[in-house]
């Protein structure tokens, strides 16, 4: 009897404890409810949901519920304090901020801008003096003018419109069918530079000549380059195939570089007209270098412009899986992000220049000194200036907002971090949508030297070099669809590779590289060690 006795007092212990655990439960929570009321009736015209979730941070942890079981001490307070540390969950990593409001890189948007605000008054001021030389009749001035606007000006509003059509050519063949295009645009480059050349070597002008040797040295040199990278042609196009996909959720997101397009073709007709009144200008040379140095930046930069909008759709696509709208993308990229299309529009193809210069010396340099000495010199630049400025930042640009430097440093960082330098510097996807362009240049010259050679034999040095510098300009505004897509690929996986939208390419890739079974020969950041004796 007196050991049930003593059993059932321990229960009835246990059971005071539980009761008064439970009281102290229900006294927080009436607390909790007498703080909740008084702050609606501060604020009665807050809706239910603000209610709610002021209960909700009004509530304390509870300590759980803890039964003590027979012969065991009660819980000391450190005890209860780590269980309730328990209970909580663990903090969350902030995600980067992806509207970001600042303008980046405001001086050389500032610069461009003026420089916009010059050139279009340059160019309104050219238009008026071909204008009025053209009614200033009975002059020799006026005479020749005609003579321009007859013989001079078709072909090359002519070759502007048919580098309209082979940009949205090109871009349209190079998302139906990557795997034949990659191959084409290699060899058809250096056919139809090879054609042009020998096309113009034909009409045995001194200019033309001139202008044909430059062709056919370039064709033999894309020529050696296509036997060069083709065993990466597969691959690219595979990546091209890949990162192209995305592509058909966003019905609209070939309209920016359309606008571009149709922009850049006004701008250029305009332009040509403008180069008649520039003629008869004082310091006429400089003065059509001037326009062309102009023309050619703001053509960089619609294309760049166009780069950043698909950039912001397709890289939010792979980081956060949302589907951005693509006109509010475009209006990020003409304002808040112009800044970086400036910038990135002056250095990237300087930086491009100097990777090939770099390429080209290092394969030649032998042994002789002074092929040694500028390999080292341009070697040296090399590797001080690219990782601050990349054609893979405007990813960056175009989803955080960064500046051009600053997104070509995290890029390339990311890049060093996933040991995929040597993957994405033998990369060819921008040598490919460059030679699309110079593919097209190639076709404009042969249309219109002949046309004009047909016509006014006198022109046909001139009309031939805009022809390919105007088709050139174009195709790269159409193409900065797929070369956005193919960058976003890359940086997009490098950021986050464990993403279940990318497949095995880049890691089956890597790992052919590093086990030596796909020897690349890709553009060298630091000279080579060489032993002179």
């Amino acid at each position: 009897m007196g050991v049930l006795e003593e059993k059932g007092g321990d229960q009835k212990l246990e059971e005071g404890q539980e009761k008064e655990t439970v009281k102290a439960v229900e006294k927080e929570e009436k607390q909790v409810a007498v703080v909740v009321e008084a702050s609606q009736s501060l604020a009665p015209s807050q809706p239910q949901t603000e209610t709610r979730v002021t209960r909700l941070q009004a509530q304390h942890p509870v300590t759980p519920i803890q039964v003590v079981p027979h012969g065991a001490s009660p819980p000391t307070a450190a005890a209860a304090a780590a269980a309730l540390h328990q209970t909580r969950a663990p903090p969350q990593v902030a995600l980067a901020s992806l509207n970001s409001r600042s303008y980046t890189n405001r001086i050389s948007l500032a610069l461009f801008l003026l420089h916009l605000v010059v050139a279009a008054l340059a160019v309104c001021f050219f238009v008026f003096k071909a204008v009025q030389g053209f009614v200033d009749v009975g002059s020799d001035t006026a005479r020749k003018e005609r003579r321009v606007l007859k013989f001079w000006l078709p072909p090359i509003e002519g070759s502007a419109v048919l580098s309209m059509i082979l940009a949205f050519a090109w871009q349209k063949a190079v998302r139906l069918w990557p795997g034949v295009m990659v191959h084409f645009v290699l060899w058809s480059t250096f056919g139809f530079t090879m054609a042009a050349g020998i096309l113009l070597l034909c009409f045995s002008l001194p200019a033309t000549v001139g202008l044909g040797v430059a062709l056919i040295g370039f064709s033999i040199g894309t020529g050696l380059y296509a036997c060069w990278v083709t065993r990466r042609s597969t691959f690219t196009a595979r990546v091209f195939h890949l990162a192209l996909l995305p592509t058909a959720k966003f019905r609209s997101l070939n309209g920016p570089a359309y606008l571009m397009l149709a922009v850049g073709f006004l701008w250029i007709s305009i332009w040509c007209f403008a180069i008649i009144g520039a003629l008869n200008f004082y310091f006429s040379p400089l003065t059509i270098i001037a326009l062309l140095l102009s023309i050619a930046w703001t053509a960089e930069v619609m294309r760049n412009v166009a780069n950043l909008t698909v950039s912001r759709v397709i890289a939010l696509y792979y980081l956060r899986g949302m589907q951005s709208d693509v006109q509010f993308s475009f209006q990020r990229a003409i304002s808040i992000n112009l800044g970086s299309a400036c910038l990135g529009s002056l250095f990237v193809p300087t930086i491009e220049f100097l990777r090939i210069i770099a390429r080209a010396l290092n394969l030649l340099e032998g042994e002789d000194e002074f092929l040694f000495s500028c390999a080292h010199c341009c070697l040296n630049v090399m590797e001080s200036i690219f990782p601050n400025g990349n054609s893979w930042a405007f990813v960056h640009i175009a989803a955080y907002g960064k500046g051009f430097v600053e997104a070509s440093r995290s890029t390339w960082g990311m890049f060093e971090r996933a040991r995929m330098e040597e993957l994405v510097d033998s990369d060819i996807t921008s040598a490919i949508c460059f030679l699309s362009g110079v593919c097209s240049g190639a076709i404009c010259v042969i249309f219109a030297a002949s046309w004009t050679f047909s016509s006014y034999d006198k022109y046909t040095a001139t009309v031939s070099l805009l022809a390919f510098f105007v088709g050139t300009l174009t195709t790269r505004i159409g193409m900065a669809l797929p070369h956005a897509c193919v960058a976003c690929y890359y940086v997009c996986y490098a950021e986050n590779p464990g993403s279940r939208l990318f497949d095995s390419t880049i890691p089956d890739r890597l790992e052919m590289i590093r086990s030596g079974r796909e020897v690349l020969v890709s553009t060298p950041r630091f000279p080579r060690r060489v032993t002179r004796t």
